[in-house]
């Protein structure tokens, strides 16, 4: 897997698969011997050093064999791309073997080597042919750190490249768009673009054009030679009408033996279970609509999340008036942020929630304030008018020299955001960006959040309420399905992921319930509140999972 970087960048984005992994995908894209694989052309977008060519040419020769073809009649079954000219003479020589061991003549078996393996870029190269397989694990680089201009190109050609995303999403949305109809792609590759926001024109190509058959959750997988932080899947899309899908969900005990019985009974029926080593898996009967993220999690949960988004709303609502943003980033918070109130003017001195406030469970201020460089209506103050807030300011010359501040010199005292001082005032219901559960604290008003919290505020809900439902076991659900879980176990509670949360009707809730709600929140007792708001969504929690308390809710 490799990408064009001129020297001295040497970053190709080089993750080598193991071979049960391969296997893997070639079963499940049907590239199986039993067919006649010389009808067919398979393409490999980033080829490296054969991982997934060797397997390839072996079950191509073994299927030539069992249909009568000869082997030199194979030039046009395969194509393989490659940008490190070392790659390619080693795939090409891998190729070369492989064909004289099944009776090719050197000379001739070199020739059709040469004709399956292109030094090329997958991405701009306009000789790539319509393929009945695309199989792969494509490069892994950030966009950032392509060159300028060709990461421009790339954009201009593939706009599902959008955002600060991987390079990994032009590669899958080429490989869709060379698959005859009925064909498929079968890729082990990051799967971050399913939950984050630079995936979302991919997901929204996915859903109106192609369809998916497989989603299986890798992360704790031994799946490559090396060990990686790549948050794998395996995902195989076709270029044919949706259909049921096939959700796994893994442990690091899943390997070659839980695959393969994976793969065969996801052949025996339509409809299925299946427990296996390391593994949990089902059949959705339908898949995810538009360019919404994509869950991941158990079968029950699966089942849980699809049933709430055909039933219900989500948090973020116009309808009720509920949004969920984000709080204020500084980019100096050194200097922004102080206990001191003598520091600068009164008024320039906001009230500052902050992560360490929400620890018990209560809203328990410890004095930080945000040095505020902005009017109520969203302009920036003149520092004349401060001269003790000019004075503290340009103590600090460091301030200039951000991004910020060289794009607009006159404003180089402002904040990366601005304030809003329409929700300064508003009860608000706080989250902390990084934590191992759901945790809202409600702010009864007049502070004003840290970029590393997230805040909901609503006309129509009682906040207590809501934070009763946002406590319990179903709100996390949503959390873990959407959401990358870090290492240890952590869970990034961002925007993205909290506006996916679905909310019943706030009109439809009895005083009883509403009783129960807000009573769970304030004791911060979690499977009353799971159980409270079981009773709203109409569900029975041990149907779903919900019963179980998969990780403590700490403070």
């Amino acid at each position: 897997m490799s990408i064009a970087i001129p020297a001295p960048v040497q970053n190709y984005g080089e993750i080598f698969t193991k071979r049960w992994v391969v296997e893997t995908l070639l079963d499940l894209t049907r590239y199986e011997t039993t067919a006649d694989l010389a009808s067919l052309r398979v393409v490999e977008p980033s080829c490296g050093t054969g991982a997934f060519l060797g397997p390839i040419v072996e079950r191509l020769l073994a299927s030539a064999t069992t249909h009568g073809h000869d082997p030199r009649s194979l030039s046009d079954a395969i194509r393989a791309y490659d940008l490190q000219p070392a790659h390619v003479e080693t795939s090409r020589a891998l190729c070369t073997t492989l064909l004289t061991n099944a009776g090719v003549a050197t000379h001739e078996a070199r020739e059709i080597a040469k004709t399956w393996v292109r030094l090329a870029d997958f991405l701009l190269e306009d000789e790539v042919q319509n393929a009945d397989i695309v199989v792969g694990n494509p490069p892994y680089i950030r966009y950032d750190d392509l060159p300028e201009h060709l990461a421009a190109t790339y954009r201009a050609r593939w706009p599902t490249m959008s955002g600060r995303g991987d390079i990994y999403v032009g590669f899958i949305e080429r490989s869709l768009a060379i698959l005859k109809p009925g064909g498929q792609m079968g890729f082990i590759c990051a799967d971050r673009w399913m939950r984050n926001q630079y995936g979302r024109g991919l997901r929204q190509l996915i859903a109106s054009q192609y369809s998916v058959r497989h989603v299986w959750t890798m992360h704790d997988v031994d799946a490559f030679e090396a060990q990686v932080s790549a948050y794998p899947a395996i995902t195989v899309l076709a270029n044919e009408s949706q259909g049921p899908v096939v959700v796994a969900d893994t442990t690091s005990s899943f390997g070659e033996s839980s695959a393969a019985a994976l793969v065969e009974a996801s052949r025996s029926t339509d409809v299925f279970d299946f427990n296996g080593v390391g593994v949990m898996a089902h059949t959705l009967p339908h898949w995810f609509e538009g360019d919404e993220l994509w869950p991941t999690g158990s079968p029950a949960r699966l089942a849980l999340i699809e049933l709430l988004n055909d039933s219900f709303n989500p948090l973020h609502d116009p309808a009720t008036g509920t949004r969920v943003g984000i709080g204020i980033a500084t980019g100096a918070d050194k200097v922004y942020i102080t206990k001191d109130p003598a520091i600068v003017e009164r008024d320039r001195l906001l009230p500052l929630s902050m992560r360490r406030d929400l620890m018990s469970g209560s809203y328990n201020w410890q004095g930080n304030y945000l040095i505020n460089p902005w009017n109520p209506d969203g302009s920036i103050v003149d520092l004349n008018s401060y001269p003790l807030m000019k004075g503290y300011l340009s103590a600090h010359p460091a301030l200039k020299d951000r991004h910020v501040a060289r794009r607009a010199p006159t404003s180089w005292h402002r904040t990366i955001d601005k304030v809003n001082g329409s929700i300064t005032n508003r009860p608000k219901l706080l989250l902390q960006d990084m934590k191992a559960t759901i945790h809202p604290v409600l702010e009864t008003g007049g502070h004003y959040p840290h970029h590393n919290l997230y805040y909901v505020v609503s006309d129509d809900w009682d906040l207590e309420v809501l934070g009763g439902i946002l406590l319990s076991r179903i709100a996390q659900a949503f959390i873990e399905a959407y959401c990358v879980r870090m290492r240890g176990g952590t869970l990034r509670f961002q925007a993205q992921y909290l506006k996916r949360i679905r909310v019943p009707d706030p009109a439809s809730l009895d005083a009883e319930l509403m009783t129960d709600l807000r009573e769970s929140f304030r004791a911060r007792d979690v499977e009353k509140a799971t159980n409270a708001a079981a009773r709203a969504y109409g569900i029975d929690p041990s149907d779903y999972e919900l019963d179980k308390d998969n990780a403590s809710n700490d403070t």
